[in-house]
This record gives structure tokens, sequence and C-alpha cells, in this order.
């Protein structure tokens, strides 16, 4: 039972702003991961929002911290208000009010930030407003992490996606059989790729098992790494280079999606027999839609110092057409498939038609076609997509579903992780306000990680969208070999990071890897340089709005004048 019952109504209010922090967290941090899959075709919206849903959920309440700073990132000392724990409580629910109202307005707008240093600055703000700019860490283990996360961040993954793309670049796709070495390398980066990913959950993702990882020796962390790295790749060896040769190079157009699980067997299967509809690519178009530097020629644009292209008979796509016709959050084929409702709006069906498109209109979104739209920040996207070579389509393929390993198991991590950054100051609201007592770790009841869980797969499936057709594309031409190269290479960031303290961020990791390797093309006019300077101002500005919103709240009502 809550002992300070004078005080539910402030609990309450930190209930419904802590879900609207997640929902962001969901609309915003979780969509900006998942933008590279979707924009490179490696997976549908549909699928993305299902793995992503699965996991990020999984990793909150599986592993999920159970206890969690009561103030997160050390900004401030519970010592500060040991006698006045009930400010606090006022507090956190402040620095809710303060972050989720940022990351609502970011999210409409389509602006990538960091949900860790939007609740940092609501904290800030908070910490200012109650104990003055003395009572703030403003030295390396608080504030100054958010200043030096804005270079540390974005530098190394954006060097960590190049070094892996160049290698993926001249080893495989530019070489004389690109197939066939991607064939050789699926395997390689199969263990490498599930090492450094069992490496980002064991050291970011774990933290229910923090204590019992933390008396691992160096035995135990290589067994473990290596027994995961060595073991996937030999799986795939087993399982996937059968399915993709029947594929690739036998054009097998009975093979199924579950065929895989045969492994070798699939090797003694006869000939393929003629396809009764006639000759049809098996595997899609990745590039489709993304016009070369011939195709452009041709259109009467002329391109100058672009790379050569192994690909040059990439057809036109309508797609552009499309996204130019689409004005609305919602693409045509969407906006066709909706049946005009009939009767009362309060009828049972009409109810269920509501709650369907308000739940999952975002899934009918095309969000490649979106991202064609013109816009001050978009510039010329055909010509700055032309300039970045098109490889063979089936060495593409082998890498989308590396891409699709990198992206899940980054989410789990992400959903261990960051799901604290809403239920954190929740968990110290609820644990003074049931026990009117402060310690400087708050136990996370399961209750409360299921809320935010919830609350993140939630926003991404309704407003995820918004930040998708923001990014991907729109910074610099997508495909499954670069989508991989971009995930990996923040995932190898976040690991580095977590066991060197470094100040990082999830989404400027992203964004740096996507910038990365969009240099790998030869020329600076391959990357949207001016969206990528919206999306640092948007990292710069965060946590002052969101200080500025919690901490004039806090000191408007700690200073109210009262009757009497």
């Amino acid at each position: 039972m809550p002992t300070l019952h004078q005080f539910d109504y402030i609990f309450a209010i930190a209930m419904i702003f802590a879900f609207l922090d997640a929902w962001n967290i969901g609309a915003n941090d979780v969509a900006n991961s998942f933008a590279t899959s979707v924009s490179s075709r490696s997976l549908t919206m549909r699928q993305a929002m299902i793995i992503a849903s699965v996991m990020e959920f999984g990793g909150a309440v599986g592993v999920g911290a159970r206890v969690a700073d009561t103030i997160r990132t050390k900004i401030l000392s519970t010592k500060a208000f040991e006698q006045e724990p009930t400010i606090l409580m006022l507090g956190m629910t402040c620095a809710l009010i303060g972050s989720s109202t940022y990351m609502t307005v970011a999210t409409r707008i389509g602006l990538p930030v960091s949900t860790t240093h939007s609740i940092m600055g609501g904290v800030v703000g908070v910490g200012i407003a109650s104990l003055g700019v003395d009572g703030v860490n403003w030295g390396w283990k608080g504030v100054s992490q958010v200043f030096a996360a804005w270079a540390i961040a974005p530098g190394v993954a954006g060097s960590f996606g190049a070094i892996i793309f160049m290698i993926t670049k001249y080893s495989v796709l530019k070489s004389s059989n690109p197939v066939r070495n991607a064939f050789i390398s699926v395997p390689i980066y199969f263990a490498f790729t599930t090492g450094i990913l069992t490496m980002l959950i064991v050291w970011k993702g774990a933290a229910s098992a923090a204590s019992a990882v933390e008396a691992w020796g160096p035995g135990e962390y290589i067994g473990v790494i290596f027994g995961v790295g060595i073991g996937c790749g030999l799986l795939s060896a087993i399982l996937i280079l059968p399915y993709l040769h029947r594929k690739l190079n036998l054009n097998d157009w009975e093979l199924q999606w579950y065929d895989a699980f045969k492994g070798p067997l699939l090797l003694q299967r006869g000939e393929v027999p003629p396809n009764p509809n006639g000759q049809q690519e098996l595997i899609q178009d990745y590039y489709r839609g993304h016009k070369t530097r011939e195709q452009l020629e041709c259109d009467g644009v002329e391109i100058t110092n672009a790379p050569n292209d192994v690909e040059t008979n990439t057809p036109p796509s309508k797609d552009i057409e499309a996204g130019a016709r689409s004005s609305g959050d919602i693409s045509d084929s969407a906006v066709d498939s909706v049946k005009v409702r009939t009767g009362p709006w309060y009828a049972p069906k009409n109810l269920f038609y509501i709650a369907k498109k308000a739940f999952l209109h975002g899934v009918d979104v095309d969000v490649v076609a979106e991202q064609k739209k013109s816009s001050i920040l978009v510039g010329n996207l055909e010509e700055m997509h032309a300039r970045a070579a098109h490889y063979d389509n089936k060495a593409e393929h082998t890498y989308s579903m590396l891409q699709i390993l990198t992206a899940a198991t980054a989410s789990f991590a992400h959903g261990a992780n960051d799901v604290s950054n809403a239920v954190g100051p929740l968990a110290a609201v609820y644990l003074i306000w049931s026990t009117a007592t402060l310690a400087s770790k708050s136990p996370v009841p399961v209750w409360i990680l299921c809320y935010g869980g919830a609350a993140i797969v939630i926003g991404l499936w309704t407003y995820g969208y918004n930040i998708m057709r923001n990014l991907g594309n729109r910074l610099t031409l997508q495909s499954p070999s670069r989508g991989f190269s971009m995930e990996l290479g923040s995932a190898c960031t976040v690991v580095m990071a977590t066991r060197l303290a470094l100040p990082v961020s999830t989404t400027q990791c992203i964004v740096g890897a996507t910038v990365g390797v969009g240099l790998c093309n030869g020329e600076l006019k391959s990357i949207n340089w001016r969206m990528v300077l919206w999306i640092y101002g948007g990292w710069i500005i965060t946590l002052p709005c969101t200080g500025i919103i919690s901490g004039c709240l806090m000191g408007i009502i700690i200073n109210a004048p009262q009757w009497g």
C-alpha cells in the first residue's frame, strides 16, 4: 500500500508522462535504428515492426534493469534530497514532463534525438531549479558527457562503419565474382557479427545479470563470445549457404524460407524444374527506384565524377511519382485500401476500423517512396543517389540476412538498456510514493518494465514511420551491404564505449555510421549534408530544451505563492 496518499496525483502524472516518454523512445529511437533496414528493403515495414516489437519488449522485460539509478547519469546526488524525498519525487515527474514534451515535438517534425540526453536535460533543469547551478555535476561523469558525445559517438561509429564497408566493397562487391565471394564472407561475417552482438548483450543489455557478469574472468568472457561467434558461423555455413546456393545460383523457384532448416540436404535435391509462370526474378531489386548515372544522363541530367556502377540496367521506378502524389502521412496504397465507413461512428465495426487505423496505419506507409518527397532538407535526391555505385543484386541479397540479424539483436540490447530512460524516473517516483524513503538505487518492478516496454512498442507501431521516412535514403543511398555495415559499425561503437565508459548514444552512433559508409562512395555530394546538419542541430538543442521545460516547471511549483 502506498504511504504518501496525499501525492497520488504526482504519481498519476508521472505514470502518464513516463508512458509518453517511452512512446517516444519507440517512435523516435527504435524507428531510427530500423530506418536503414527498411530503407534498404531488407525488411518490409511490417516485418521491421514485428521484429522490433518482440526484441524491444523482450529486452526490456527479460533483461531490463531490475535496479536503476534513482537519478539517471549521476547528474545530481540523492543526498541533497534526503530530508525532503518528496521534492525529488516532484523533480523526477517534472523531468519526465520536460523530456516527453520535447521528444514529442522532435518526433512530430521528424528529428531523431537521443532519449538518454533528453531525460538528462530534464534532470539538469530540475537540479538547477531545486539546488542551484552548483548542485549539478558538470564534470566528465555528468553533463560534460553530452558535449563529448557530439563528437565521440558519430566519429567512432563512422570509422567502424567505413572500415567494415570498405572491406566488403573491395573483397566482395567489386570483385570479379561477387556472389562467390559473398558466399565465402557469409560465415565469417556471421561469426564476427554474432560475437560483437553477444558482447553488446552481455555488457550493455544484460543489466539484470550485471552482478554475475561482473564476476566473470577473462576466460568466461572469451569462451562466451568466441563460442557464440564460432557456433553461429558454423550454423550459417551449414544451413544458410546451401539455401543461398539453391536460390541464387540455381534459381530454385520452388524454394521456401523454411527449407533453410534442411541444410546440406538441399544439395541433394534434383534439378530445378521449369517455372510454369515463366522466368521470374526470385529476389527483389534492392536498387529499385534509384537511378544510375547513365539513366540520369539519358534524362538530360549531367552527373560528373560519379563512381562506375557494376549494374547499369536498373529500370526506372515509379516510386518517385507515387511519392510526389502522396501528400499525407499515409501512402497512396494505404489510402486506396481504406473502406468508406457506413453508419454511426460508434457502431462496433466502425470502432474496430478506427482502432485498427489508429494503431496499424503506419504499417501501410511506403517508407522508401515517402523518402523521395521533395522538401527543403531533401534537395536533389536522384542526383545524390546516382553518385553511389550499384552493386550485384544477388551479392546484396546475402547481406540482407546479416542486416536483419544485426538490427534484431541490437534492438534487444536497446530495449534492455534504454527503457530505463523512461522507467528509471518512474521507479524513483514509485519508490518514494509507496515507501516515503529514498535510496541511490530504485528497485524496478516487473510491471513497470512491462509498462515501459508496451509503450515503446505502441510508439513504434503508431508513429515510427515518421522518423524512418526522414532518415535512410534521405541521408545517403541505402542497400543491404551498406545497411549491414552501418548497423554493425554502430554496434561495435556501443560495445567499445560500454567497456571504456565513454558517453555515446545509439541514435548518434547509427547516424555517424551512415555518414561514414556514405563517404565510402568517394564523393561528398553522395551525402545529404543539410539533413546531417539538421540532425546535429537537434542533438545540440536537446539538453537545453528539456532542461528549460522541466526547470521552469519545477521552479514555478516549488516557489509558487500559497494561501495563508
